[in-house]
């Protein structure tokens, strides 16, 4: 039995593809004699003619992968693009380190730590990069005595 025009007129009514009409074996009959797009909307309605759903690509893999990332995997040299200063800008890293500094600072003058005056020698010692960071500060007021009991 040739339901071709069946099928092609169903899949023009419900605006998808040939792949995606299939028509019910038991229903040939009734199918067959639908020749207008409403026959096809009933016959529709009826089940004679199913509209089978669209297969996606599965993003299974890609969510794991993406959960892989958050954690902080997956970021070998393959996954790379640019070079290490694209990806983290050397005036970034010193704002980032600066910050962290500054703020330890000042809560070690907060809790009365350090004095005003090595408050200010360390502040003024960071900004001029003395520092690499924030345990190299610890290191240093320990090794000089300047850290209050």
């Amino acid at each position: 039995m040739d339901l071709k025009f069946q099928k092609r007129l169903a899949a023009r009514t419900l605006g998808v593809g040939l792949a995606r009409v299939s028509l019910d074996p038991s229903r040939f009959e009734d199918i067959k004699e639908a020749i207008t797009k409403s026959d096809i909307r009933n016959l529709v309605k009826q089940g004679a003619i199913i509209l089978q759903p669209l297969v996606r690509t599965s993003r299974l893999r890609a969510r794991e992968r993406h959960a892989q990332r958050k954690k902080g995997r997956q970021a070998g040299q393959g996954s790379r693009h640019g070079r290490k200063l694209a990806r983290s800008p050397r005036k970034r890293q010193w704002i980032n380190k600066i910050r962290s500094i500054r703020v330890m600072i000042q809560t070690l003058k907060d809790k009365n730590q350090i004095d005003n005056k090595t408050y200010r020698d360390i502040y003024m010692k960071s900004k001029g990069g003395f520092f690499r960071d924030r345990g190299h500060i610890m290191f240093y007021l320990e090794s000089n005595k300047l850290l209050k009991k």
